[in-house]
C-alpha cells in the first residue's frame, strides 16, 4: 500500500530538509567556482584576451583624436594655401597611416573578444554539464521519502533554470561586467594622467551613484522575481501532474477543474510579473537620469576647454567617445545586474537541491554485498513511516536460500513495506529497528548499488519509460544482447504479442506505458526482471493485472524461476502462493500465522478464512478477482 507523501519514519532520523529561503549570493558563487577553475589555464588566457581587448578598445578614441587633430591642421593649412607644401603632404600621409591604425585597433578589439569567447566556451559548457550531471545523480541517490514529498515537474524546472543561470552568470560577468570594470579603470587612469582630475572624479561619482542606485533598487525588486519563479514552478508542476494523469482527469470529467487550478497559478504569476515590470520601468528611468547628468557635467567642461584653447577638437571627440564607450555598456549594467541576480536565484535553487542530505547513505567503508545462497533474515524488524504510526512490530522470519516465502494479509498490514526495507528505500534504526540480513550481512553495512543489483522486483504498479518496448525490457540489463532480450520476452509470454505489433520491439509504450494494457505492462516488467537475472526475487502481486490464462502460464514460469532463487512473494490472491515453502500471514504489522499452505488450512485461523472466501469467489463469473480478494482479506 502506498504511503502518503508526508510520512516520516518513527525509527529513523528525518532527512535533511531543503534549505529554507535563498542562500547568500556569495555562497552560490563559491559553490560554482570549483566547476570553473578546473580549466585554470583557459580561464587565465581568456582573462588575458579580455584585458587585451579593452586596451585595444582604449586605443580607438586615442587614434581618432589624432585623426581629428590632423584633419584640423590640414584644414588650417588649406585655408593658408599651404596644403600642398611638404609639411602638408607629410601630415596627410600621417593621417592615412592613422586611419589604417584605427582599423587595426578596432580589428584587434574584435579579435581579442572572439578569442576570449572561444577559450571560455569550453569552461562554461563543461561546468554546466558537470553540475547538471551531479545534480541528476544526487537526486537519484536521495531517498524515496524525498521524492514522494516533492513534485518532479518543479525539480525539473529548477535544474533547467539553474543550468541556464550558470551560462548567463558566466556570460554576463565575463563578457559585460568585468570588461566594463577594466575599461572604467583604464579610462579613469587616462583622464587623470592626460587631462585633469575633474573628468575622472565626475565619471567616478556618476558610476558610484549609478551602481548603488541599481543595486538597491534591484535588491528591492528581486523578491518579485523569486515569487515569479515559485509560481512558475508550481504552475509547471500542476500542469505536468495533470497531464501524467490524463486518464484520471477524463474518467471524472475534471478538465475544467484542472484548467481552473492551472489558471489560478497563472493569474498569480501575472500579478507578480506586472509588479516586476513596474519596478523595472522605475529603475530604467532612474539609471538614465544619472547617466544623463554625468554626461552634461563632463561635456560642458570639455566644451569650455575647447573654447578656452586648452583642448583641441580631437580632445573633445576623445572625451565624448570615452564617455559613450563607458556609458553604452553601463546603460545595460542594470539589465545585466538584474539578470545576474535572477541567475543567482535560479542557481540557488539548484544548489539547494544538491545540498539536500541523503536519508539513506552508504555506511563509511561499506563493502559490496557478497551473495552466496541469498538467504534473507528479518530479525525483530520494527518500522514506521510516521512517528505516531508504526507499521511493523517486531517482525521476525527467515527465507532460506533457494526457497520461496509468501507474505499475505489485508491492505495496510505492512507487506509492501517489507520489500521497501529490503531494497533500502528506508533504513531501520540501529538501536530499536532490528536488522535485515542477506547471507548474514546487515544490508545497512553494504553498498546500496551491490544490494539492489542482487534483487529483482516485479511490482504491482508497473511504470514504464516513454520509449520502445525493447528499451523497457532491456532496462533490466542494458548490456544484454538482442537475443537475450527476446528470450526474456518469451519467458514472460509477451514475445508473440510484441511481434504482432506493426513496429514490433520498436513500438513506443507512451508516457508511463499508457499505450499498453495493465497486463501487457506487467509482462514487460516480468521480462525485464528475468533479464536482470538476480539471485533474490520479490514478486509484489506480479500477476494481478493478468487474465486467468496468462496468469497460469506466467505463474508456472515464475514458479520455475523461483526454484533457482530466494523469493519473496507479496500477495492478496492466495491461489498464487500455495507452492511456497513458507507462508507468513500479517495483520496490523504483526505476524499472526506462519507455515505451509496445508498447515495453515488445518490451523483454521485467518489464512483458512481468507482461503475459503476466495475459493467461493473464484466460482462466481465476471468478477474483479483482485478487488474481491482484497475485500475478502479485509473481511477475514
Amino acid at each position: 500500500m502506498r504511503r502518503s507523501s508526508n510520512s516520516s519514519s518513527s525509527s529513523n532520523a528525518e532527512p535533511a530538509p531543503l534549505q529554507k529561503g535563498p542562500r547568500n549570493d556569495w555562497q552560490t558563487i563559491r559553490s560554482l567556482l570549483p566547476y570553473l577553475t578546473t580549466y585554470k589555464w583557459r580561464v587565465a588566457f581568456a582573462l588575458t584576451c579580455l584585458i587585451g581587448a579593452k586596451v585595444a578598445n582604449l586605443g580607438v578614441p586615442i587614434v581618432m583624436k589624432k585623426i581629428v587633430d590632423g584633419l584640423d591642421s590640414v584644414q588650417h593649412l588649406t585655408a593658408l594655401g599651404r596644403a600642398n607644401d611638404s609639411p602638408g603632404i607629410v601630415l596627410i600621409g600621417g593621417i592615412g597611416l592613422l586611419v589604417v591604425a584605427y582599423a587595426v585597433v578596432r580589428l584587434s578589439t574584435s579579435l581579442f573578444t572572439e578569442l576570449r569567447e572561444i577559450l571560455f566556451a569550453k569552461v562554461t559548457e563543461s561546468a554546466v554539464r558537470t553540475l547538471a550531471l551531479r545534480v541528476f545523480r544526487h537526486l537519484h541517490s536521495l531517498s524515496l521519502r524525498f521524492h514522494l514529498e516533492r513534485q518532479t515537474g518543479g525539480m525539473s524546472r529548477d535544474i533547467e533554470r539553474g543550468t541556464r543561470g550558470i551560462q548567463q552568470l558566466v556570460s554576463y560577468s565575463l563578457y559585460s561586467i568585468l570588461p566594463t570594470l577594466v575599461e572604467v579603470g583604464l579610462v579613469l587612469g587616462f583622464f587623470v594622467t592626460k587631462y585633469e582630475a575633474y573628468y575622472a572624479i565626475v565619471t567616478f561619482i556618476a558610476l558610484v551613484v549609478y551602481i548603488v542606485f541599481t543595486v538597491k533598487v534591484t535588491e528591492w525588486r528581486t523578491h518579485f522575481r523569486r515569487t515569479m519563479n515559485d509560481l512558475d514552478s508550481k504552475a509547471n508542476s500542476r500542469a505536468i501532474d495533470s497531464l501524467l494523469n490524463y486518464e484520471t482527469v477524463k474518467y471524472f470529467g475534471n478538465e475544467q477543474w484542472e484548467a481552473d487550478r492551472y489558471d489560478e497559478n497563472l493569474k498569480r504569476y501575472r500579478t507578480a510579473a506586472i509588479k516586476s515590470q513596474r519596478s523595472l520601468s522605475m529603475l530604467n528611468f532612474g539609471q538614465q537620469t544619472i547617466i544623463g547628468t554625468g554626461l552634461v557635467f563632463i561635456l560642458w567642461r570639455a566644451t569650455q576647454g575647447v573654447m578656452a584653447g586648452r583642448l583641441t577638437l580631437g580632445d573633445l571627440v576623445l572625451i565624448n567617445t570615452f564617455m559613450l564607450q563607458l556609458y553604452i555598456p553601463l546603460n545595460f549594467l542594470g539589465v545585466v545586474y538584474r539578470e545576474l541576480k535572477q541567475s543567482l536565484t535560479d542557481m540557488d535553487r539548484m544548489f539547494t537541491l544538491l545540498a539536500a542530505g541523503r536519508e539513506v547513505p552508504d555506511a563509511p567503508g561499506a563493502e559490496a554485498l557478497v551473495v552466496g545462497g541469498a538467504a534473507v533474515r528479518f530479525e525483530n524488524v520494527s518500522f514506521g513511516y510516521e512517528a505516531a504510526r508504526p507499521i511493523l512490530h517486531d517482525v521476525d522470519f527467515t527465507i532460506a536460500a533457494g526457497t520461496t516465502t509468501a507474505v499475505v494479509g489485508h491492505s495496510g498490514s505492512g507487506k509492501s513495506t517489507l520489500g521497501r526495507l529490503l531494497f533500502r528505500f528506508y533504513d531501520l534504526d540501529r538501536t530499536h529497528g532490528g536488522r535485515i540480513l542477506i547471507d548474514g550481512q546487515d544490508i545497512r553495512d553494504v553498498t546500496q548499488d551491490s544490494l539492489r543489483a542482487a534483487i529483482g522486483i516485479v511490482p504491482q504498479d508497473t511504470v514504464l519509460f516513454n520509449d520502445s518496448i525493447y528499451y523497457n525490457i532491456a532496462y533490466g540489463r542494458p548490456s544484454a544482447t538482442r537475443d537475450e532480450v527476446i528470450a526474456a520476452a518469451r519467458a514472460a509470454h509477451i514475445h508473440d504479442f510484441i511481434e504482432s505489433l506493426p513496429a514490433g520491439y520498436d513500438t513506443p509504450v507512451g508516457e508511463r506505458g499508457l499505450k499498453l494494457s495493465g497486463g501487457e505492462k506487467q509482462r514487460v516488467a516480468i521480462a525485464r526482471t528475468l533479464l536482470k537475472n538476480p539471485p533474490l526475487l520479490i514478486f509484489d502481486e506480479a500477476t494481478s493485472a493478468l487474465d486467468s490464462k496468462s496468469e497460469r502460464a506466467i505463474q508456472h514460469e515464475l514458479d520455475s524461476i523461483a526454484r533457482e532463487r530466494t523469493t519473496l512473494i507479496i500477495a492478496h490472491r492466495l491461489s498464487t502462493v500455495v507452492h511456497a515453502e513458507q507462508i507468513i500471514v500479517m495483520d496490523h504489522g504483526r505476524i499472526v500465522e506462519r507455515g505451509t499452505h496445508a498447515e495453515l488450512l488445518l490451523a483454521g485461523g485467518l489464512f483458512s478464512q481468507m482461503w475459503a472466501l476466495q475459493q467461493q469467489r473464484a466460482a462466481e463469473p465476471r468478477v474483479d478477482r483482485e478487488a474481491l480478494d482484497q475485500q475478502d482479506t479485509a473481511r477475514a
